[in-house]
C-alpha cells in the first residue's frame, strides 16, 4: 500500500446524549466514512471515559451488541475500522478496557486490552483490570500498534510495538480539557522517538465535571502534524506515505543506536 486514507472520527460523547443513541448515530457515521481505508473512534465512546461507575453493568462480551454493530459497519464501510474501546466483560467475569479492530470484510482481526489504567487509586482502576500483552494488527501490510489513552504517558511500551515491526500507532483516547497541552505533546513526541506515524482519536464533549479536550490529531514519522481537530465533533482525514516509514528510519537512523534494551 502506497497510502493510506485515514478517518478519524473526533466523537462527541456527552453524557447528555443516551448510549444506545450515540451507538445508533456512531455506527451511521462509521458507514458514512465512504473512501477511508481505516476508520478510527475514541476511547470507551458508548459510556464515556469517565462513565466508569456504569462499566459492571454495561459491559459486554466480545461477541456482543456493539462489537456486532460495528463489525457491520465495518463491512458496509469496505474499510478498517478501529472502533475505538468498549468496556468488555470477559469469561472470567473481569472487566477490561479493550479496542476492537475489524477488516474490511467484518471481521474482528485484533483486540487488546489496555495496559496502563488510569486513576491512580481511583478511576478506572476501581472497576477494570489491566491488560497485559503489547499487540499489532497488520492493516493492509503495514504493522500497527494499539495503545489507548494513558498509555501514551509510557514510551516504553511504544518500543516494544517498535520491536514488533510497528510502523503506525492508533491511539484512541478519553482524555480531558485540563491536560490537553499533555496530549498534543506526547503524540508529536511518540512519532518523532519511534520514527512512526501516530493517530490519535479523542472524544469531546461533557461527562460529568470533565470536559473532554478533542484535538485529535495525526502526526508523521517526523513529527509533522498532517490533520489536527478542534474542541468540537468531527471527522480529520489524512493521506499516510507509508513509504515515509522506512525512509526516516534511512534518512534518520536514529533508532539502530538504541542501546537499553
Amino acid at each position: 500500500m502506497a497510502t493510506m486514507r485515514v478517518h478519524a472520527v473526533q466523537l462527541s460523547v456527552d453524557f447528555a446524549e443516551t448510549p444506545a443513541d450515540r451507538i445508533e448515530r456512531t455506527v451511521r457515521l462509521v458507514r458514512g466514512q465512504a473512501g477511508a481505508d481505516l476508520v478510527v473512534l475514541p476511547e470507551l465512546w458508548v459510556q464515556g471515559a469517565f462513565g466508569y461507575a456504569t462499566f459492571p453493568q454495561d459491559a459486554e462480551p466480545l461477541d456482543g451488541p456493539v462489537v456486532a454493530a460495528l463489525s457491520a459497519a465495518a463491512r458496509d464501510v469496505g474499510a478498517w475500522l478501529h472502533g475505538g474501546s468498549i468496556a468488555e466483560r470477559a469469561e472470567d467475569g473481569r472487566l477490561y478496557n479493550t479496542c476492537v479492530v475489524f477488516s474490511p470484510d467484518g471481521a474482528l482481526a485484533a483486540t487488546y486490552r489496555k495496559i496502563h489504567l488510569f486513576g491512580f487509586s481511583g478511576g478506572e482502576t476501581t472497576v477494570l483490570s489491566a491488560g497485559t500483552d503489547p499487540v499489532t494488527v497488520d492493516i493492509d501490510g503495514v504493522t500497527t500498534g494499539l495503545v489507548t489513552c494513558y498509555d501514551l504517558r509510557f514510551p516504553e511500551l511504544f518500543r516494544s510495538l517498535i520491536d514488533k515491526g510497528a510502523g503506525l500507532f492508533l491511539v484512541p483516547a478519553g482524555w480531558p480539557d485540563a491536560r490537553v497541552a499533555h496530549w498534543s505533546l506526547l503524540a508529536r513526541a511518540r512519532a518523532v522517538e519511534d520514527q512512526a506515524f501516530v493517530v490519535g482519536v479523542n472524544g469531546v464533549g461533557a461527562q460529568g465535571r470533565v470536559t473532554l479536550a478533542g484535538r485529535s490529531v495525526i502526526v508523521d514519522p517526523w513529527g509533522a502534524v498532517l490533520a489536527e481537530g478542534g474542541t468540537v465533533e468531527d471527522v480529520l482525514v489524512a493521506e499516510l506515505d507509508i513509504a515515509s516509514i522506512a525512509k526516516t528510519r534511512a534518512d534518520f537512523p536514529v533508532l539502530k543506536d538504541r542501546r537499553l534494551r
